[in-house]
């Protein structure tokens, strides 16, 4: 499917893993800005949610951000699930940006000892396990919700056992006290997010590239993939496999690497490599936007 080289003119609509408050949302301002988009912003509950959305609509008028990889956590499985599924439609990743995750714990107590409940997202959770294992007793729950924004907004004035772990950003947005600030294990704590279009974007020099490809289930199929991009010069940055869900030890494997698909050893790359595999689709030739 040939696909223009991105309008940003023609974005109408912004899906991005809400509510607002999310860091989602402040990776969506970022796009925002970076591409002076004139557009209406949707959230949704579910990076799943976002990608049928996408689907569903099938338009060059419609854009999506979500997460991708975390630098404490890893890549975002239900991310890389469903990159593949956009295919037939010929949706792209059209740029990336990362953003620094600082979490807070949010709440009204006015002591620590008062908390009996954390909420937050698991991914929020697991990233300051140790700071509530240092401060919290055993008989702490922590409660799971879609989105660090959703259990700040679920905060009750009038019940000061239960706290969220959030940004301040989104405790000021919805003027929810912070109780204590970098409460993260890990300082150096990144997302990186990426917006999806069904546009190409046009080479920066500076660029990446993914791909996802499934091959015949034979020893050094995946070798002769790499050995090509070997081959061409190509730097790769990522690899990962995720079950096919279609038989079982059938894999599907994602490559990032630098270039871009109108680069011509990209190109070249490319054309070899769809000679040998049973699926293939380019996610995208895209820059970070910082």
């Amino acid at each position: 499917m040939e696909l223009e080289i991105l309008d940003t003119t023609r974005i109408r609509k912004l899906l991005f893993l809400g509510p607002k408050g999310s860091y989602s949302d402040f990776a969506k301002n970022k796009f925002i800005d970076a591409f002076d988009l004139n557009c209406v912003s949707t959230n949704l509950k579910s990076i799943s949610g976002v990608i049928k959305a996408l689907k569903d609509e099938n338009s060059e008028d419609i854009t999506a951000v979500i997460p991708i990889e975390n630098s404490i956590e890893g890549i975002v499985r239900e991310t890389l699930d469903n990159l593949s599924s956009l295919k037939k439609e010929g949706f792209k990743i059209l740029a990336e940006t990362t953003m620094d995750i600082k979490h807070a714990l949010i709440g009204y107590a006015d002591k620590k000892s008062d908390i009996k409940i954390i909420r937050s997202h698991p991914q929020a959770l697991a990233q300051c396990k140790n700071y509530i294992h240092v401060n919290f007793p055993d008989s702490l729950i922590e409660e799971a919700t879609l989105s660090t924004s959703m259990a700040v907004r679920s905060l009750s004035e009038k019940d000061n056992t239960i706290a969220s772990i959030g940004s301040e950003e989104c405790a000021k947005m919805y003027n929810v006290p912070v109780i204590e600030t970098s409460i993260n294990d890990e300082i150096n704590n990144k997302t990186r997010f990426i917006l999806l279009g069904k546009f190409l974007s046009p080479q920066t020099g500076a660029d990446k590239t993914s791909i996802t490809f499934s091959t015949e289930n034979k020893a050094g199929a995946l070798n002769k993939i790499l050995t090509i991009l070997e081959n061409h010069n190509i730097n790769m940055s990522y690899i990962d496999s995720r079950p096919s869900k279609k038989e079982l030890g059938e894999y599907v494997f994602y490559i990032d690497f630098e270039g871009h698909i109108l680069d011509n050893k990209i190109d070249s790359a490319i054309q070899e490599i769809k000679s040998i595999v049973k699926m293939f689709y380019v996610i995208g030739s895209y820059h970070t936007v910082n």
